[in-house]
């Protein structure tokens, strides 16, 4: 049986990264998408182990010194961190592994996981980021420039990404997605081990 392999999947705030992943989890129900640990109160209807790992302060500080997140940061007080014992149990199942997380947090995981395949969502244009960002209707117009400022920042570390899809429809997003997935596990270091060769004669 294969081995699963970890996808990284990061992008400025805007992009359309949720509505990707829902929908390449929609398509293949064999993918696992990695579900992050935090200290944080759980809001109205939010489950544990379904939405988010919680976790006290005293266990999350465990987990750092036992090592035992691929990455973790901390933001307004919380701290948020990705499990690694679910991500390889998934792996070693031979599911691939979708990891929805900030440019920071991909960094970390490249550092302990060099063979994770970091993908970089991107807009169509900074013009259409802007506009569904105002689209959405949750931030005022300074919040949107924030983020924006903050997305041409971090666009300059994506050059250093595996793959990069521009996400001018979703559609074409996802497809583009699932065939890299299907690429990396056509590579040699994948297929030379699956097969058995036979003693010379």
């Amino acid at each position: 049986m294969r081995k699963g392999k970890t996808f990284i999947i990061c992008g400025p705030s805007g992009v359309g990264k949720g509505t990707v992943v829902a929908k390449l989890l929609a398509n293949d129900p064999t993918l696992y998408f990695s579900v992050s640990a935090t200290t944080r109160e759980p809001r109205p209807g939010e489950v544990d182990g379904k939405h988010y790992h919680f976790l006290s302060h005293e266990q999350f500080q465990q987990w750092v010194e036992e090592d035992a997140f691929l990455e973790h940061a901390e933001f307004v007080g919380n701290c948020y961190g990705t499990p690694k014992m679910y991500i390889d149990k998934a792996m070693d199942q031979g599911r691939d592994v979708i990891l929805d997380i900030e440019i920071q947090g991909a960094e970390q995981v490249h550092q302990k996981r060099p063979d994770a395949v970091r993908i970089y969502i991107a807009p169509p244009s900074w013009e259409e980021l802007e506009r569904r960002l105002i689209g959405r209707g949750t931030e005022n117009i300074e919040k949107v420039r924030s983020r924006l400022a903050r997305g041409k920042e971090e666009f300059l570390v994506a050059r250093d990404f595996d793959y990069f899809v521009i996400n001018d429809t979703v559609d074409r997003a996802v497809e583009e997605i699932s065939a890299i997935m299907c690429a990396e596990h056509c590579r040699p270091d994948q297929r030379i081990e699956m097969i058995q060769c036979g003693s010379p004669d």
